[in-house]
């Protein structure tokens, strides 16, 4: 609960089968204090047992950002290294959590997104851009290198161009960040809210057990040279015809018949 207040630092409401996390800290830019890190660390450990979700959304309150990152007045009320080090322990172990969930989860950016609100963005599995946001890893311009921010959007985007924006704090709009694959989609301000809920119900309704299967098989080959993952991807495909959903699914197309409801409905 923030002290001035006294509401929460993050909301979540279900819709159907999507679960929207709304970073709740408007005044602050939605900035990543420690108990906002934690609260979403809270949140992903309930998800990753829910069966009932099957997509998440990560949004912001407010119309100005996204997150700027990390809570610069919680960093600089004190230098003690023990303090600094368990924040960014936490926030690392929280951004690890997200590839971690059996979900897939989608971050909706309206506005600024910059270093570990970048790296939040840079983190999660899809992300859904409006035109009108932008992105930076801006640390450089307050005398702070974006350090755990380079990990994930290093990962992203490549070391050229995230050396570029790391080394130089500048932002780039959101064309860019979808051609350089920090997001995945950029749309109309005004369709933000309608086409983010669109995907991610399109998502909810896949067979879950595959997305979920496959979105680990995908994270896991991602860190193995080229025939290591053809090796794995190939052991994961033979195994993944056989479940119930796909051969359910491949005999509806063979046979011209409806594909089977996913929906759980």
């Amino acid at each position: 609960m923030t002290a001035a207040s006294n509401e929460s630092v993050l909301l979540r409401r279900d819709e159907s089968r999507v679960a929207f996390l709304t970073l709740n800290r408007p005044r602050a830019m939605n900035a990543l204090s420690g108990e906002l890190i934690d609260a979403l660390q809270t949140e992903f450990d309930r998800l990753a047992g829910d069966a009932a979700i099957r997509c998440v959304v990560i949004e912001a309150q407010g119309d100005r950002a996204f997150s700027t990152g990390h809570d610069l007045r919680e960093v600089a009320s004190t230098r003690d290294y023990a303090f600094h080090h368990s924040l960014m322990t936490r926030c690392s172990a929280m951004m690890l959590s997200i590839g971690r969930l059996p979900q897939p989860v989608i971050a909706k950016v309206k506005a600024v997104a910059t270093a570990a609100g970048c790296q939040l963005v840079a983190a999660c599995d899809l992300a859904v851009a409006s035109s009108d946001a932008t992105f930076a890893t801006s640390g450089i311009n307050n005398g702070l290198f974006c350090g755990t921010p380079s990990v994930a959007v290093g990962r992203n985007i490549g070391p050229k161009r995230a050396l570029d924006m790391l080394f130089t704090g500048t932002f780039v709009d959101a064309a860019t960040a979808m051609r350089d694959g920090l997001v995945s989609r950029v749309v109309p301000a005004a369709d933000l809210d309608r086409e983010t809920k669109a995907l991610a119900e399109r998502i909810a309704s896949q067979p879950p057990q595959q997305i979920a299967s496959g979105k680990a098989m995908f994270r896991k080959h991602m860190e193995m040279n080229v025939e290591q993952a053809y090796a794995y991807a190939t052991d994961y495909m033979a195994g993944a015809i056989q479940r119930e959903d796909a051969q359910a699914g491949i005999d509806a197309f063979v046979n011209k018949r409806p594909k089977p409801d996913w929906t759980g409905k």
